[in-house]
């Protein structure tokens, strides 16, 4: 088994997104003490390995572990978003109408709703007739927040056998939490999206071979080889320079539009 840890610096540009499915979120309305109601679910889960991209090939299994948010919650001032758009601002944790919490589960989300806002009474109105039921986090791993380990996943397949395939795990351990979104589509499926969340962590990782290994199958990915090194007589290298890492950044950010909206 092969584990790596990154100490190198990642770019501030590589926030990252993640959604969770609508049976894990538990978005819903309570009672607050002022008669009204307040937003409450879950932003985050731990210890729940999902596929990023097709583990198989172009992505990988990832893991939140127990308390990767715990350092971030302490230190930062986040923010609950309406699917990632900063003009849909629901509250903040400085002004006191959001309370995130870690638990054994993850990332508990407690936010007060400001009827003063057309946008929340929308919110509100949306959550009520389950048209929006999922929430995603936007977050910086933190340096040296991640682990890397290669294991062996187990599939059943048709014909009641099961095949043994190969594929990398990476384990966050250390976030920086930015925000936290209500979000219309709870899960991406779309090959796109999936591209956006599989480049910041390839490029945060910044190992020529896995990025090599996985253009072999998206030619997408191709690009990335430019912008980390790979010394003949040491293992792969951080990623070389942070402006580098921007620019090809902004480059998927224009070819996929907008970075976390799988609709566009």
């Amino acid at each position: 088994m092969r584990t790596e840890r990154r100490t190198g610096q990642p770019s501030r540009d590589l926030m990252e997104l993640r959604t969770l499915a609508v049976d894990q979120a538990g978005v819903q309305l309570r009672a607050a003490d002022d008669g009204g109601s307040r937003f409450a679910g879950l932003a985050a889960v731990y210890g729940v390995r999902a596929p990023i991209g097709n583990p198989r090939t172009w992505g990988f299994f990832e893991e939140f572990a127990p308390g990767a948010a715990a350092r971030t919650l302490a230190e930062f001032d986040q923010r609950m978003l309406i699917d990632h758009d900063t003009y849909y601002l629901v509250s903040r944790v400085s002004a006191g109408d959001l309370i995130l919490t870690e638990t054994d589960r993850g990332i508990e989300v407690d936010s007060g709703l400001d009827d003063e806002l057309s946008y929340v009474r929308d919110l509100r109105r949306n959550i009520e007739k389950r048209r929006i039921t999922g929430m995603s986090i936007g977050f910086w791993v933190a340096p040296g927040g991640a682990e890397w380990t290669e294991i062996e996943v187990e599939e059943p397949r048709a014909d009641g056998k099961v095949e043994v395939y190969t594929a990398d795990l990476r384990i966050i351990r250390d976030i920086d939490l930015i925000e936290v979104s209500a979000v219309t589509f709870p899960a991406y499926v779309d090959t796109e999206a999936q591209l956006r969340q599989v480049v910041p962590a390839l490029l945060n990782r910044g190992d020529y071979d896995a990025i090599e290994r996985r253009a072999a199958h998206r030619e997408e990915l191709r690009d990335l080889l430019k912008q980390v090194e790979r010394p003949a007589s040491q293992p792969p290298a951080a990623v070389r320079h942070t402006d580098h890492v921007d620019r090809v950044m902004r480059g998927y950010q224009a070819r996929y539009r907008r970075l976390g909206n799988p609709a566009r």
